[in-house]
């Protein structure tokens, strides 16, 4: 574990302790995600003047079949894989520390909220992170709430103001806080 970096660490699990020295370049690349996000959310809603912004935010990794409509917050964008076809509405909130995937032709609807990361309880300087993956053609609901070290299945569909506090199985909607079981699909 010694020999693996800050942005390694925090995608697989570990603790990490934010007081530490290594943490400062989580720490630069958080506030760079902030500027950027910061410009994008700030210019005027034209694709010509976003998509420079996003590309920079994703470091050249976001397809040019997907679609983020601003205004959005991403703290660490270096740990997000977005795939093609993906079309996220307004004000995604994505705490991406632990790791964010999001598949193939997935559908994220306005004021999601995605988390991966929490603090141990007697510690709160130290991070405990746990990745998120949404599967291939997902429909995330308006409002709803993805916590750390959930998979979302392959065309899923998660019900607008849910709490997925657990995995949801591929081809069924999931509902409520916390989220459960509604039907197949």
């Amino acid at each position: 574990m010694e020999n693996k970096n800050i942005f390694e660490k925090l995608g697989s699990g570990a603790d990490v302790d934010m007081a530490t020295p290594e943490y400062a370049r989580a720490i630069r690349h958080m506030t760079a995600c902030n500027n950027i996000c910061f410009k994008i959310n700030t210019t005027a809603p034209s694709p010509e003047l976003i998509r420079p912004l996003e590309e920079e935010l994703f470091d050249g990794r976001l397809d040019k079949t997907s679609y983020l409509m601003p205004p959005f917050q991403i703290d660490f964008a270096c740990q997000m894989k977005i795939g093609r076809g993906v079309f996220i509405n307004h004000s995604l909130t994505c705490m991406a520390a632990g790791g964010i995937t999001i598949d193939d032709g997935v559908m994220i609807g306005p004021n999601v909220r995605i988390v991966t990361d929490n603090h141990d309880f007697q510690n709160r300087m130290v991070l405990r992170c746990k990745p998120v993956h949404i599967g291939r053609n997902a429909w995330i609901g308006v409002g709803a709430t993805i916590l750390p070290g959930v998979t979302i299945g392959e065309n899923a569909v998660v019900a607008a103001g849910a709490v997925v506090t657990k995995n949801v199985e591929p081809n069924t909607i999931v509902g409520g806080n916390p989220a459960k079981f509604i039907k197949s699909i």
